[in-house]
């Protein structure tokens, strides 16, 4: 059985690009429109990996991964930011927060899924 990713992007191309490249790869994917529909489908579900945008409406990406972190069910989760941000701050509020690692948008998809491989060791 292939590992199950969420990925959580406000803009529908990212999403779509990520999806294609994740599929493609043989994952299965869940796609949420921002933090706090990825918060709900990741209580609600079962995650081997999440890839979440940090600037969205409703929740952004680092409240959602503080509430995620909140929950022990979902300490081990890895969480990849792929985001447009490159702040050094900001990277590490995000790793405090509990972010595995950090992809910059624009992205290759293909580094998307190696890093994906490297993470999930599949």
């Amino acid at each position: 059985m292939s590992a199950h990713i969420l990925t959580v992007d406000d803009s529908a191309s990212i999403r779509m690009t990520t999806r294609i490249a994740l599929t493609g790869a043989g994952y299965q994917v869940t796609e949420a429109v921002d933090g706090a529909d990825g918060l709900a489908k990741a209580k609600g579900g079962s995650f081997d990996m999440i890839v979440t945008d940090l600037n969205m409406p409703n929740m952004n990406g680092l409240a959602m991964i503080q509430a995620l972190r909140a929950s022990p069910a979902h300490t081990g989760i890895p969480i990849i930011f792929l985001t447009t941000e490159s702040d050094a701050e900001m990277k590490a509020q995000a790793k405090a927060a509990g972010a595995t690692g950090w992809i910059t948008k624009p992205f290759d998809p293909e580094q998307l899924v190696k890093i994906t491989r490297k993470v999930l060791g599949k």
